[in-house]
């Protein structure tokens, strides 16, 4: 009988280390995976507020690894302080809707919801695990500072010696972070658009981002609800006028537009514009493009102007 406990004892404890070892083994696994599939995560979750970084977090997320789309939208979205706080959908909108990798319950989808609301010109088939270039770093951060409002920007070309190997949408983007101090070229004065851009050279984009927003906040309008600000001009039958068209993108139809002014000097016509906000009522998040006409004599050359009130 005595034995017969004995043995008992032996094989629950058996059980038991069993038990424990199987747990250990478990543990560790699972431990891995999620450091293997959420170390990027963590470092970029973690090291930023609802606007920009606090302190010497940039010095954090410095590293000589390649970041990923995921990782550049939503330190992107992050440094620049854009959300959809101030946004009543009607449906709330999923990053299924739009990009075909991204799952809703990726850590980082809210972040490509918010990069597609403002027109950060994310490829639809975007792959959050893949590579990112210099040049498509900075020109989704560049549409990010764009979105946030209307800055002054330096308009002295910038010469790069590898310019041939930068995409033709990119430049002026470019050309704008190049001024602003936000992007740099090397000693040799190339750009390297097509290089994967580092963790390191990412971070430290982000923190020139981070002092040139807090730098112009002093004269920071309120953020315009239009973006893409275009004009066109078509002659009319008899060529003595011209239809000037004046179109923009709007994050739903419920905005308009219309021309506020118009200023004749120098053979040119300034036409100035102002957004016409929505009356009461919900709308649905569809990005859509609004448009203002007027008509001028077709001897001036029709300018764009300014957003007034």
């Amino acid at each position: 009988m005595k034995q017969t406990k004995l043995l008992i004892k032996v094989s629950k404890l058996t059980l038991l280390m069993v038990i424990i070892i199987g747990m250990t083994f478990s543990g560790s696994a699972l431990a891995t995976k999620a450091a293997k599939g959420g170390s990027e995560q963590k470092m970029f979750q973690g090291t930023a507020n609802s606007e920009h970084f606090k302190g010497n977090h940039f010095g954090q997320l410095k590293s000589t690894h390649n970041i990923t789309s995921a990782s550049a939208i939503s330190q992107i979205v992050k440094t620049v302080g854009l959300n959809l706080d101030h946004v009543r959908f009607v449906k709330e909108p999923k990053a299924s809707d739009t990009f075909k990798k991204v799952k809703d319950n990726a850590w980082y989808a809210q972040a490509f919801v918010i990069a597609n609301y403002y027109g950060l010109d994310i490829p639809k088939d975007i792959n959050p695990s893949a590579k990112v270039s210099r040049e498509q770093f900075s020109h989704w951060l560049y549409k990010a500072i764009a979105a946030k409002g209307d800055y002054a920007w330096t308009m002295m070309y910038v010469d790069i010696k590898d310019s041939k190997g930068i995409n033709s949408a990119y430049m002026d983007s470019i050309q704008k972070l190049l001024n602003a101090g936000i992007a740099q070229l090397d000693k040799n004065k190339n750009f390297r658009p097509n290089d994967s851009i580092t963790h390191s050279e990412a971070a430290d984009m982000l923190e020139r981002t981070a002092n040139f927003l807090k730098g112009n906040a002093s004269e920071q309008p309120i953020r315009s609800k239009l973006y893409d600000v275009g004009l066109t001009s078509e002659k009319m039958s008899g060529g003595d006028i011209l239809k000037v068209t004046i179109s923009a993108m709007a994050p739903h139809p419920g905005y308009g537009m219309e021309v506020s002014s118009i200023e004749y000097k120098d053979g040119k016509a300034v036409i100035n514009y102002r957004i016409v906000s929505p009356g009461k009522g919900i709308y649905p998040q569809v990005i859509s493009e609004v448009k203002a006409e007027t008509y001028i004599p077709s001897n001036y050359q029709p300018v764009l102007g300014e957003e007034t009130k």
